[in-house]
């Protein structure tokens, strides 16, 4: 069990940062919210939930690997339910995605908003199931999933963010290039 203690400071940070990102998301959606042209429900259902389930699993992951476990079984077994659930969930985003009609998803979208969420929960799923034969190849896959998750939420919020600032906000008075998701 010393392999899982030593992960300690790397949950801490990345679980800190997940929470944070969590509420920052709130915030935004609020000032959103307030927005003369809101988006559509079937482009938040695509875009602006996936990234908060996105912190939110990040969240979970950081605190399941923080519990003081007496033998990685339950652990393992947690993890794989949690990137299969994690991969179901993809599947689900990959098809809002496709039958919104509020915005053309680009290559960059299907890369961070699903090819990046499906090979996390892949991966996670995988770590999970080898967990017990192979402990620490399995933790840097977790490790892995993580900021890969972590860092494409960050992307993706970005993303929102920005196509709402100079993209949608102006929509009503100019022609825009519909290049950035709604969130």
């Amino acid at each position: 069990m010393t392999e899982f203690a030593e992960w300690g400071s790397f949950y801490a940070i990345v679980g800190s940062a997940a929470g944070a990102l969590i509420g920052l998301q709130f915030v935004v959606m609020t000032l959103f919210a307030a927005a003369p042209e809101r988006p559509t429900a079937d482009a938040g259902a695509a875009f602006a939930t996936p990234t908060i389930i996105d912190f939110a699993a990040v969240l979970f992951v950081a605190l399941l690997m923080r519990v003081p476990w007496q033998t990685p079984a339950a652990a393992a077994v947690l993890l794989g339910l949690a990137g299969v659930g994690g991969f179901v969930y993809s599947a689900l985003v990959t098809r809002k995605m496709r039958s919104q009609d509020s915005y053309e998803p680009e290559l960059e979208d299907w890369i961070f908003y699903c090819g990046m969420r499906v090979l996390a929960f892949l991966i996670l799923a995988i770590s999970g199931l080898f967990a017990a034969s192979y402990t620490t190849a399995s933790l840097f896959g977790v490790g892995a999933v993580v900021l890969i998750i972590l860092f494409s939420g960050i992307h993706n919020a970005w993303d929102a963010v920005t196509y709402h600032i100079f993209v949608s906000r102006h929509s009503h008075s100019e022609p825009t290039d519909r290049s950035e998701p709604p969130a």
